[in-house]
């Protein structure tokens, strides 16, 4: 393949529609123990805007690229590669920088997925999916049958959750703040939809048959947070994942001292540096068999190729989309 690529990247922190360009390098040789991935498919996704703002946890080295998960092919391989084929279709390392049409990886970081699995869905298998699988494992042992409750219900991780929990047999209550959603999500499995508003308790629990609900995911924080966490049974847990309403989550000491509510977190960069290369493939293989079937999909809103960036960005940006955006490359 060509020794020149395309890719995305920042000189400085700002507004990502006006900092983030496209420019060409040069591909590197592989070393012994790399591969050369031509990439296929890479999703825009809110923390790849809040990297290139300056506002994320982790700080890149500038200039930098962004993008943290996206797949691609093995075109190329060191001498001492034995555990990839030329042609195999790969997801790319946490972090590692995705938007560009080519890269050069060590082969050990490189998770190879199975071919059947649309390039597109491939690439969104890293973030959203495994977040929800390991909050659905993690944090309290649940049994076929049981209810959880969720608010951002719409989003990719929660669509995920929805998803997930059907193969699993557990049950959902999905909280989101725009009405058309609810007939949608009921669509796609999930249990019960409600709008969020000062009743949402009362819904919720005429809706389980007053059945406990001892987990709940919260991607918004805020007053949503906290009528979510008024729906919980004593003992329960909820894992605060995201902050949509970049409001605090502010909680009655009642709910501390007379329901023994625990509040905890979780980050997916947190899991990836923690987790043995046994325990990441462990959480892909179902969702590759899930994915493989059909049963684990990623919404996607629009298409974009790398040279069109700048509106990319500007439409990944936007509220109320109904979908992903991705760079989609050529094959």
């Amino acid at each position: 393949m060509s020794r020149k690529i395309k890719a995305a990247i920042y000189e400085t922190h700002g507004n990502p529609a006006e900092v983030l360009r496209v420019v060409e390098q040069d591909l590197l040789t592989p070393a012994a123990d790399e591969a050369v991935v031509k990439m296929r498919a890479a999703p825009l996704n809110p923390a790849d805007i809040n990297a290139i703002e300056g506002k994320y946890p982790v700080k890149p080295t500038l200039p930098a690229t962004p993008g943290m998960e996206g797949a691609g092919v093995v075109v190329e391989t060191g001498a001492k590669v034995t555990n990839l084929a030329v042609g195999a279709q790969v997801i790319l390392p946490h972090n590692f920088g995705t938007w560009r049409e080519a890269c050069v990886v060590r082969a050990d970081r490189l998770i190879a997925v199975p071919p059947e699995i649309d390039p597109v869905q491939a690439a969104m298998l890293k973030i959203n999916p495994i977040t929800a699988w390991r909050m659905l494992h993690d944090f309290v042992p649940l049994q076929r049958g049981d209810w959880l409750i969720q608010n951002a219900a719409n989003s990719g991780a929660g669509r995920a959750v929805i998803q997930i929990a059907k193969e699993l047999g557990l049950r959902t209550v999905n909280i989101v703040r725009r009405s058309e959603l609810v007939d949608e999500l009921r669509t796609e499995g999930a249990d019960v939809a409600l709008l969020d508003d000062d009743n949402v308790r009362d819904q919720v629990k005429e809706s389980t048959g007053g059945a406990p609900i001892r987990l709940a995911l919260n991607a918004v924080g805020g007053e949503n947070a906290l009528r979510i966490a008024k729906t919980l049974a004593s003992d329960a847990t909820m894992v605060t994942y995201g902050a949509m309403s970049l409001q605090p989550l502010t909680i009655p000491n009642g709910l501390l001292i007379f329901k023994n509510l625990r509040f905890t977190g979780f980050w997916v960069n947190k899991w990836y540096d923690n987790a043995t290369p046994e325990q990441r493939a462990a959480t892909f293989m179902p969702l590759f068999q899930m994915a493989k079937r059909g049963l684990l999909q990623t919404k996607v809103e629009k298409e974009y190729r790398l040279e069109e960036a700048t509106a990319a960005v500007a439409h990944a940006m936007k509220n109320r989309r109904n979908g992903k955006v991705v760079f989609r490359f050529d094959s």
